[in-house]
Formats: structure tokens, C-alpha cells, sequence
């Protein structure tokens, strides 16, 4: 920029002319600077933090039992299996395969003539075995009459004596063959040993069975109880099963479903406990009895176990989906009275009807975050959206829309 020539002019007009031109470069400099400085202050205010959106339930308190689950299988109290006592050829099958029998009910029958015939046998050996013995015994007492009169040798009367003991003697291994005749004849005609329920005829009519090592017949297992075995850790063992098998009038609550049930229908009791724990998998068995009146237990079903802890306590409970994890550490996010979030370390326990037991970290009424939890972090302001603790934000999302219907 060239300046005017200014030596044709006044020295006064040369002054004046200068010192607007020094005056307009100053405004020129001010309103830059001006405008630079707004624009770097503005952009270096902090920009306004949002508050974000976030479920928030209340931690519940509730008097709960405390539950520990576990898988077992079925077992039956009684099993028996139905085995010959005499050899024979079979001859009828008195029930129907996985018919319920009672106790005493004839199930087979193996031909009888043989051990009748050898009945009537050892009954007429044990009939001349008694003559002989009567006999024999008439005669010892005549000969003792006859001693005492000097009427008879002391050797005849000895030999007298000794008719009289072999008779005795045979009348009695008479009797005894005609007994085991009689129990021959007896399981020919095989009966069930205890009530239940059968399984198939292994062996049909028409083939030799045979005692003593011969296959089993079928099988008869007790239907009105059954056991349900399972296989409890040692911490539930020391905490909750060794101290009501040592105390009197103790007892756990135990409650049974099977794979197609929903919850614990059924209610039983501890029945035993194994003698030693499994130090392989840290485990000791443990039997539950229950009750099985209609029969739709099987053994060898798997059973859902629910042993109980005792007592009734209060506890605190929260949505699983609420914790998170920090390396080794389990935490929630708190959110405070100015619905800011706090870190909260809480130590869990078992679930119980979908929600999570709080041992320790927390206290009833305590609000925390059920839903955005990775969308926060400790210190963060939050906009809390109220929602039941069992339902989480699928509930409140739910009553939400339902609302908005209305």
C-alpha cells in the first residue's frame, strides 16, 4: 500500500491525513483480534454434559430359603431280581410286561410233576422210616421191662437200643428229605417277592430255566417311593447337610422336578448320606426319598434337585444383569440422591426365581442401574428411567407402551 504524495499540500493537512491513516490501522488490527479471541474462547467452553438414559430399579429385600440345585437320577428304594430256585421247564408267565404286582402275586410256574412226584416219594420213605422208628421204640421199651427183670441179656438190650436210635435217627432224615421234597414243589410257583413294578418276561413259556446261576426271569422295582441321588460340593455339604445330619429333628427341604416340569412339584426328605466324599470330583452323594404313590417316577429318570438351607432369612436381591465384572471383582453402579453413579464392590450369592443374592455391597431400597450399564461410568451424570427389579427394562419398556396405548 503506497501512501500519497503529501509534499504539495500544508503541513497541517500532511499531519491530519497521517494520523487518520495511523487511526484506521488500529481499528483494522482491534477488530481482528477481536474476532480471533472471541472465536478461540468460544471454542474452549466446556461443552455442557448430558445426562444419559439409564433403567433404575431398587434393590429388593425379601425372606427367602436359601436354595442350592442340583442334577441327580432316579433310583429305585427296592429292585429284585426274579431268579429260579428249582430247575424245569416253564410253563405259564402270570402278568403282563411293566405290570404293577403286589406282594405274594404269582408271576411264573415251572412244571410241577417232577417235584410232585419226588413229594410223594419222600412221603412214603418218611411213612416207613416212622414205622420202623415205631417199631424200633416198642421194642427198646418191652426190652427195658424185660431188663429190669433179669429176663433179657444187657447185649440184647443194647442192640434193642441201638434199633431204636438208627429208627429215630432215619425217621427224621425221612422227614427232612420230605420238607425240601415240599419246598421244591413250592418254587415251582414263583411269587413276587416285594410290591412294584414289573419289567418283561426275559424267558418265555416252553424253555428250560435253571437254578443256580441261571439267568433272571425279569426284574419287579418299587413303585410307592423312590430315591432321587445326587452329588452334593463339599462348601453346601459343610454348610448346609453335615449340620442337619448331626442335629436331632433336623431336616432340609427338598423339592424334585423333572426334565419336562416347571419348578419343585414334589416334596421329600433327606434319606441318607454317603460315608465318604469323592475326593476326585469334591463330591459326596447324597439320597432323597419321595413319595410315588401314582407311579410316574421311573428309575433312572433325571431328576432337578432343590435342597433347601434351613431357616427362613432376609435377603437382598437384584437383576443378574445389573453386576458387571471388574477382573476378579463383581460390581453395580449406584445411582445417588443427584442421580450421579457410584462404583459399589458387591459379593453375590445364588439366584433365586431370576433374581441374584446380594451378601454383601448393598442395602434395601438402594437404587442401581439394570440397564445401560455400559453406556455409564462411576461419577457420570444419568437420566434414571424407574423399572421393576424382576423385570428389568423389558418390564418398563412393556408398562411404557402399554401407557402410551391407554
Amino acid at each position: 500500500m503506497s501512501l500519497p504524495n503529501f509534499s504539495r499540500h500544508h503541513p497541517k493537512s500532511r499531519r491530519t491525513t497521517i494520523c487518520l491513516a495511523l487511526a484506521g490501522i488500529v481499528a483494522v488490527t482491534a477488530a481482528a483480534w477481536g474476532l480471533s479471541g472471541g472465536n478461540e474462547a468460544h471454542a474452549n467452553a466446556p461443552a455442557a454434559a448430558q445426562a444419559t438414559p439409564v433403567d433404575v430399579a431398587s434393590v429388593v429385600s425379601r425372606n427367602l430359603v436359601d436354595w442350592q440345585y442340583f442334577s441327580g437320577r432316579l433310583e429305585a428304594v427296592d429292585r429284585v431280581e426274579i431268579r429260579p430256585q428249582v430247575s424245569g421247564i416253564l410253563t405259564a408267565v402270570h402278568f403282563k410286561d411293566g405290570a404293577i404286582v403286589k406282594k405274594g402275586d404269582l408271576l411264573f410256574t415251572i412244571d410241577q410233576r417232577p417235584y410232585a412226584a419226588e413229594v410223594a416219594r419222600a412221603q412214603a420213605q418218611a411213612s416207613a422210616a416212622e414205622a420202623r422208628a415205631t417199631y424200633t421204640a416198642s421194642e427198646l421199651a418191652r426190652a427195658e421191662r424185660l431188663l429190669a427183670d433179669n429176663a433179657i441179656a444187657k447185649r440184647d438190650f443194647e442192640e434193642k437200643q441201638n434199633a431204636a436210635r438208627d429208627g429215630a435217627a432215619s425217621l427224621q432224615a425221612a422227614q427232612a428229605a420230605l420238607r425240601v421234597a415240599k419246598l421244591n414243589l413250592e418254587y415251582t410257583q414263583i411269587v413276587a417277592p416285594i410290591g412294584g413294578r414289573m419289567s418283561r418276561a426275559e424267558i418265555t413259556v416252553g424253555n428250560l430255566v435253571t437254578a443256580n446261576g441261571g439267568p433272571a426271569l425279569s426284574t419287579v422295582v418299587s413303585s410307592d417311593r423312590i430315591y432321587a441321588a445326587f452329588d452334593v460340593d463339599e462348601q453346601s455339604f459343610l454348610r448346609y447337610v453335615n449340620p442337619a445330619r448331626t442335629a436331632k429333628g433336623t431336616a432340609l427341604p427338598v423339592g424334585l422336578g423333572l426334565a419336562n416340569e416347571d419348578g419343585y412339584p414334589l416334596e421329600g426328605q433327606i434319606h441318607s448320606v454317603d460315608n465318604r466324599l469323592d475326593t476326585t470330583s469334591g463330591t459326596i452323594r447324597v439320597r432323597a426319598v419321595f413319595d410315588n404313590a401314582d407311579g410316574r417316577l421311573v428309575p433312572g429318570l433325571y431328576a432337578r434337585i432343590r435342597l433347601g438351607g434351613g431357616q427362613e432369612r432376609q435377603a437382598l436381591l437384584i437383576n443378574e444383569k445389573a453386576v458387571g465384572t471388574d477382573q476378579d471383582k463383581r460390581f453395580v453402579l449406584v445411582v445417588g440422591p443427584d442421580n450421579k453413579t457410584e462404583y459399589r464392590e458387591v459379593h453375590t450369592g445364588a439366584t433365586q426365581n431370576g433374581l441374584l443374592i446380594v451378601d454383601r455391597g448393598l442395602q434395601a431400597g438402594e437404587r442401581i442401574v439394570v440397564n445401560g450399564l455400559q453406556r455409564v461410568r462411576p461419577g457420570d451424570a444419568v437420566s434414571p428411567n424407574a423399572a421393576e427389579m424382576s423385570g428389568g427394562a423389558a418390564k418398563a419398556a412393556a408398562d411404557g407402551t402399554a401407557k402410551q396405548a391407554g
